[in-house]
């Protein structure tokens, strides 16, 4: 669920030049069903519940009883009458067909990576059988979710929308081959990819999506490519904020209970690693290994220890600060407001 609650909101009309006066709601409306955070999660569902407000319906799929409502069905009916016509009513629907597409592109790719790895399967997760059984759910589920998402980009019947999408689909499937790639390692050592790797494969499994999706809400509003790119740039750099955030978690959180786990390939370990040099940091994640397995918890506090985890947290708010930059080009509104504060719930740490 790391990612799932940060694409609710992006357009609430910039207020750049356009038929829409401003579409930071559709940025809104893009970002706030992505991923919790777990560092504060009364301050994140504060601000996700403020940009709710402005967009004006809640964070992922309406509920059934919403849509079974006789008010829903009385509206539909009424928007229905306006088609053909050049109402702007029917553009802003389709600004919130996109944040619902770009929801179901991104848990498509959720339920695809539930995928059990029936190599590594032990006694204890339950029979085979139904444990491929379960395998071949999440690939159909998947796969009705993205069609369902192509579906909905063809109905919103621009060109350039869809190729962004599409593009952004490509970036999550070579991002998710990236991680991949490396699980087999994970639990034994981290590949030697660097902070400069690690943002570049961070981009195309945790940014590109929300990215190209805010840069899409903007095409779709009719602003002009300047406007597209600020957008843009704002959800690369909250994207990339909020994994850093995610991967600071087993850091900064007090222990609870059994110790965290974390992947050996986030941001504050290939900053250690990156500072310590690679021979160093062999030696101590062979120091903390027992018996083959390795001890995390004495791990954790090594790399506590050292400069990775201050310089993930310096990292976080420098991607932090960026998208604030981005959205300075766009004039004051409750959105950019809305905006702003679910970057400051990313990159507060005390």
């Amino acid at each position: 669920m790391s990612l799932r609650q940060l694409l609710l909101r992006l357009p609430r009309y910039l207020g750049a030049s356009g038929p829409l006066r401003g579409p930071l709601d559709t940025i809104s409306s893009v970002i706030s069903c992505r991923g919790q955070s777990s560092r504060s999660p009364a301050q994140w569902n504060q601000v996700v519940s403020e940009a709710e407000k402005i967009v004006g319906y809640p964070t992922s799929f309406m509920s059934l009883r919403c849509l079974l409502s006789d008010e829903l069905c009385n509206i539909a009916m009424q928007v229905r009458k306006l088609v053909g016509t050049q109402h702007p009513l029917l553009t802003t629907v389709s600004q919130r067909s996109l944040a619902e597409i770009t929801e179901l592109i991104h848990t498509a790719l959720l339920v695809h990576r539930g995928i059990v790895n029936l190599n590594e399967l032990q006694s204890s997760d339950g029979p085979l059988k139904d444990m491929q059984f379960g395998n071949k759910i999440a690939i159909l589920s998947g796969d009705f979710l993205l069609a369902n998402a192509c579906n909905g980009l063809a109905l919103l019947q621009n060109t350039k929308v869809v190729e962004l999408l599409a593009s952004a689909l490509m970036d999550l499937v070579q991002g998710v081959y990236y991680e991949n790639s490396t699980l087999a390692k994970e639990n034994c050592i981290t590949d030697d990819i660097g902070i400069s790797t690690w943002k570049e494969q961070t981009f195309l499994s945790h940014g590109a999506l929300l990215a190209k999706s805010c840069q899409a809400a903007m095409e779709l509003a009719k602003h002009d490519a300047e406007v597209q790119d600020m957008a843009f740039q704002y959800g690369k750099h909250m994207a990339m904020s909020h994994k850093i955030n995610s991967d600071l978690q087993p850091f900064i959180k007090e222990k609870t209970g059994d110790s965290l786990t974390f992947n050996l390939n986030s941001a504050p370990v290939v900053l250690h690693q990156e500072f310590l040099g690679r021979d160093l940091w062999i030696k101590q994640i062979g120091e903390a290994q027992e018996k083959g397995r390795l001890d995390y918890a004495k791990l954790r506090e090594t790399i506590k220890a050292g400069k990775g985890v201050t310089s993930a947290i310096d990292l976080c708010r420098y991607h932090g600060n960026k998208a604030l930059e981005a959205l300075e080009s766009f004039p004051p509104s409750e959105a950019r407001t809305a905006l702003e504060n679910i970057v400051f719930a990313m990159t507060r740490f005390s």
